[in-house]
């Protein structure tokens, strides 16, 4: 095995979007980010992964904040360094597929609030669920990373991977992510992989892994070998378990080596340490782990699944079947055609594995969302779904072929003459066209002129925070 020539590895800070979108189910505020966003601008990072993910809509849901302000102020903040955001493809920042042009306005607004780089995924690795996405980047001038959703099954190996970043490549990314969300990949398997890529595409390569089972480390050292240029990190205050590795270890790492990446951590320990007092703070929504999860590498199920399905199991009081429901998921995945287990095919096949041991009867009562997965609307499957679990959910319901987004007529206008005499700016509208109810609250409580409520993050009124909350770690 072949050591590639050295070069500078590139760091992509997640702090202020992935970490605490795992760790403590992305409540971090606005306030806090700020009171660090300017020495996090004086590190030297590749980049500032701030935006998207599920970030947009907990601003609104539990911080009453505007998520198009946040971004604004935190540009403001950080004049130096480059902002990144997490796009679902097709899906935006939502968990159901929009209108084209609604597309086309999202990232438009996106870029010109102040992101520099969009990192878009498909949560089905259906590059059809990309290209629009992609397409309306490069059309802004933003960098258009395209990413592929990492997995582990009989139908995914390096060669599928590689042809899917050739294509990508093709469509016009300008870099690919590997995007490992269960901290799955090998470290041997993440050499081969990236090197694989790198001299198939030509492209640079950014490696996001999750902690969860404890080789995001040697998967980062394996994959920089390969030629890997950049990895995503957050500090350590608020790395590990179920977030990134942390920056500090990884700076470390490769220091004085023909990777180094030139980073100095007397930069970085001052912001570990006053993130470390800032998470303190949200310890109510804070149900980490710090153990090395070994049911990951089992069933390939995150660790906010497992969360999700103990606080699901108890209110049913039925917490004595978590051993079947964790079996249960890859035989719902295999049966669904090994979907990638990221938002949404993630929460798909995690609600219906547990339906399916709740009733005591496979596929007796069949959720929504899987109807609508097997009958095509979320994209092709990476795989063939199981002939009898197709035939029985899909019944008399047509199978479609074509890109879902196709069946998806303009949203635009028509959600201007519904929410009208709401909006003050274009990105409002955008508020209510990726969360109708939520959006619709937040608007007409802004225009009756309610001040923002003070966030009381220990007392707070919010449900939520008086039981474990599920998060996706994407």
């Amino acid at each position: 095995m072949v050591e590639t020539t050295g070069h500078k590895v590139l760091i992509c800070d997640t702090t202020f979007r992935d970490a605490h979108q795992s760790l403590f189910a992305t409540r971090l505020t606005t306030e806090d980010i700020l009171s660090v966003a300017g020495q996090m601008d004086k590190v030297g990072y590749h980049s500032l992964e701030v935006w998207g993910g599920a970030t947009f809509d907990s601003c609104m849901r539990y911080l009453n904040e505007d998520p198009w302000e946040r971004l604004r102020k935190i540009r403001k903040a950080i004049p130096n360094t480059k902002l990144q955001m997490l796009l679902r493809g097709q899906n935006l920042v939502g968990y159901r597929h929009y209108a084209d042009d609604v597309v086309d306005e999202f990232v438009k607004r996106s870029v010109g609030n102040g992101i520099d780089i969009i990192r878009i995924f498909d949560a089905l690795n259906d590059i059809r669920n990309i290209e629009r996405a992609l397409q309306a980047t490069k059309k802004e001038g933003a960098h258009a990373q395209a990413a592929i959703s990492y997995t582990n099954s009989p139908i995914h190996n390096i060669d599928a991977y590689i042809k899917k970043c050739v294509r990508l490549r093709d469509m016009g990314a300008d870099s690919i992510c590997i995007k490992d969300m269960a901290g799955i990949i090998f470290p041997y398997g993440a050499y081969d992989l990236v090197k694989g890529i790198k001299e198939a595409t030509g492209l640079p390569i950014e490696l996001h892994c999750h902690y969860t089972t404890g080789m995001a480390s040697m998967a980062y050292l394996k994959a920089v070998e390969a030629g890997c240029d950049i990895i995503d990190c957050s500090v350590s205050s608020m790395a590990l378990a179920t977030s990134q590795p942390a920056s500090e270890t990884m700076v470390a790492a490769f220091k004085g080596t023909k990777y180094d990446t030139g980073l100095d951590l007397a930069k970085i320990s001052p912001i570990a340490s006053q993130m470390k007092a800032i998470r303190s703070k949200y310890a109510s929504f804070d149900h980490t782990d710090p153990r090395v999860d070994p049911h990951v590498l089992t069933y390939q199920i995150p660790g906010g699944m497992i969360s999700n399905f103990i606080s699901q199991l108890e209110a049913a009081n039925a917490i004595d079947k978590l051993d079947e429901v964790m079996a249960e998921v890859p035989r719902v995945r295999k049966d669904l055609g090994y979907p990638p287990l990221v938002t949404p095919s993630s929460q798909i096949v995690g609600t219906q594995a547990l339906m399916n041991v709740l009733t005591g009867e496979r596929y007796r009562q069949v959720i929504n969302e899987v109807k609508s997965y097997v009958a095509g609307h979320y994209g092709q499957p990476p795989g063939e779904m199981d002939p009898e679990v197709k035939a029985k959910i899909l019944g008399d319901n047509e199978y479609i072929t074509c890109r879902p987004a196709d069946l998806i007529p303009p949203q635009l206008e028509e959600a201007k003459k519904e929410i009208g005499n709401w909006i003050e700016s274009p990105e409002d509208l955008l508020l209510y066209i990726m969360f109708p109810p939520i959006g619709t609250k937040f608007l007409k409580d802004r225009m009756a002129g309610k001040t923002k409520v003070e966030y009381d993050l220990v007392n707070s009124g919010d449900t939520a925070s008086k039981e474990k909350v599920d998060y996706c770690p994407v």
